[in-house]
């Protein structure tokens, strides 16, 4: 009698603190309404509508995160995805080209994730307009590679550009640059949501605006608000009145991203006549990937589980190489037919991730976003691609721009690839310390990129300059101690050394 008295208050107990709990759900999600609804009456009568869809966005995205708790995935449920839906590339590649590849090409449109500013690596203003090689930015590589297509398959496919609220003028004034080339450029805007108080779980804005001292108070939502911004444009349904098909997604900082004729034309050209509507293409995991988003089978069907995902008690076995294999490149293929449609359903599930942040003032928030690839459980027969390597090249730190930089590859029609100079395929580990971290600190440290086709290894530490033609070969450590400063001298050949301490050679 006293087990089930006891079980019996438990119950009660468990019962009364769900309840509470939704009590608490149901008063946040009403201060938060009154909160948007006094931020939507200080908008303009032009800025009303988008910023009505945006502020609905929002909130169905934070009632989504007050009612998850946890990981969102049981880790018993994941299982290694089958054989067959994770193809390699080469198959892909063996069943060659139709004749007609013109026609093809011409349902396609590249879209690129354009929304991210260049702050991490020292840079005001959008990343896309850094510059990566020979004076040309990531925007202009992408255009020369599309205008290349046009040109060469005599086509029309168009480049998107989904820009947030950071990047969108400054793109489009350097678009005009482009107007001349052989390539229709669009663009539309992600969604624009209210950063919240991580205390209150409140919005720390008070009025629409975003500029000056209320720039820290919006942030755009994560690339997984692609699907719903891209239908609110009005873009997708343009595109598909043009007779478009496929759109495929990159971000325009992965410079390995270019559009792969093979896998456009099994989309298009099924071989068991069933079409795919999303296509993820994965890379095999290296030591520098353990953080990478994975695909699994998850309830019987394709699952990308990031890392924030897992379980604590598992995130070992997720990183772990030889469990899973594989990581999500973000180059992705899919249908823009099934957007439409899951967009019209409201049937595109993506779990929330949520990234706390630190404003300049010490303020602690939070804001909500969704990942592009995780909306691949939503698709209908989905597949997986394991593409090469050289489909992945982000650049995401100036330890990543002395690579593409170098003559480790050579630039064709905007197209990087690698040196057949180069004696193996992979990249060497570069690890440039604090002091390259900004671009233009980076480049007054090099007065010109070394010579690094037999390099296996490099790091640099502390106050370094490099000559002109240096040579790096093999392992290359350089560290300059606190205080001391290392100037490699111009036609230097460093192959297999550690350099430390203190070396000035000085011209007279």
């Amino acid at each position: 009698v006293f087990l089930l008295i006891e079980d019996f208050s438990k119950a009660m107990s468990q019962a009364g603190s769900s309840q509470f709990q939704e009590v608490i759900r149901q008063e946040l999600e009403y201060s938060m309404k009154v909160e948007l609804d006094k931020i939507l009456a200080t908008a303009s009568s032009n800025e009303l509508e988008h910023t009505k869809k945006d502020l609905e966005g929002f909130k169905k995205l934070f009632h989504r995160f007050l009612q998850e708790k946890g990981p969102s995935v049981d880790w018993g449920k994941i299982q290694r995805p089958p054989e067959d839906s994770i193809q390699p590339y080469e198959k892909i590649k063996a069943r060659g080209l139709p004749d007609n590849i013109a026609s093809v090409l011409n349902k396609l449109v590249v879209v690129k994730l354009n929304g991210g500013l260049g702050t991490s690596m020292g840079c005001k203003g959008p990343k896309s307009l850094i510059g990566v090689r020979n004076e040309n930015t990531f925007l202009d590589l992408t255009v020369q590679q599309i205008e290349h297509l046009n040109k060469s398959y005599n086509t029309d496919v168009p480049l998107v550009l989904m820009n947030s609220f950071n990047t969108d003028d400054d793109t489009k004034k350097i678009l005009q640059k482009y107007s001349h080339s052989r390539v229709k450029i669009y663009t539309f805007n992600q969604s624009r949501y209210p950063r919240i108080n991580k205390e209150t779980l409140l919005p720390i804005a008070k009025d629409v605006s975003y500029s000056g001292e209320n720039t820290e108070c919006w942030y755009p939502p994560g690339h997984g608000d692609i699907y719903a911004s891209f239908y609110n444009s009005g873009l997708l349904d343009n595109l598909i009145a043009e007779g478009k098909e496929y759109i495929f997604v990159s971000n325009i900082d992965n410079l390995g991203a270019t559009v792969d004729l093979y896998i456009l034309n099994h989309l298009m050209n099924p071989p068991n006549g069933k079409r795919c509507e999303f296509v993820m293409e994965v890379t095999n995991k290296t030591r520098a990937d353990v953080k990478g988003g994975t695909l699994t089978q998850y309830e019987n069907k394709l699952r990308l589980v990031e890392i924030a995902q897992v379980p604590k008690a598992h995130v070992d076995e997720f990183k772990s190489v030889s469990k899973f294999k594989i990581f999500n490149t973000n180059n992705l293929w899919i249908a823009l037919s099934a957007i439409k449609r899951l967009q019209e359903k409201n049937a595109i599930d993506m779990e929330i991730i949520v990234n706390p942040k630190t404003l300049d003032g010490g303020l602690n928030v939070i804001q909500l976003e969704t990942a592009v690839g995780a909306a691949i459980k939503s698709f209908e027969n989905s597949l997986g691609i394991n593409v090469p390597r050289s489909r992945f090249l982000p650049v995401k730190t100036t330890s990543d721009l002395l690579l593409v930089m170098s003559n480790l590859y050579s630039l064709n029609a905007g197209s990087l690839t690698m040196s057949e100079k180069r004696e193996f395929p992979t990249v060497p580990l570069v690890k440039l310390g604090s002091s390259f971290t900004k671009v233009q600190d980076y480049l007054r440290r090099f007065e010109s990129i070394p010579d690094m086709l037999e390099l296996d290894h490099l790091t640099v530490s502390g106050d370094v300059t490099f000559g002109k033609n240096v040579s790096l070969k093999g392992t290359v450590i350089i560290i300059a101690n606190h205080g001391d400063r290392i100037d490699i001298p111009a036609g230097a050949v460093l192959e297999n050394k550690i350099v430390s301490g203190n070396l000035r050679i000085l011209d007279h």
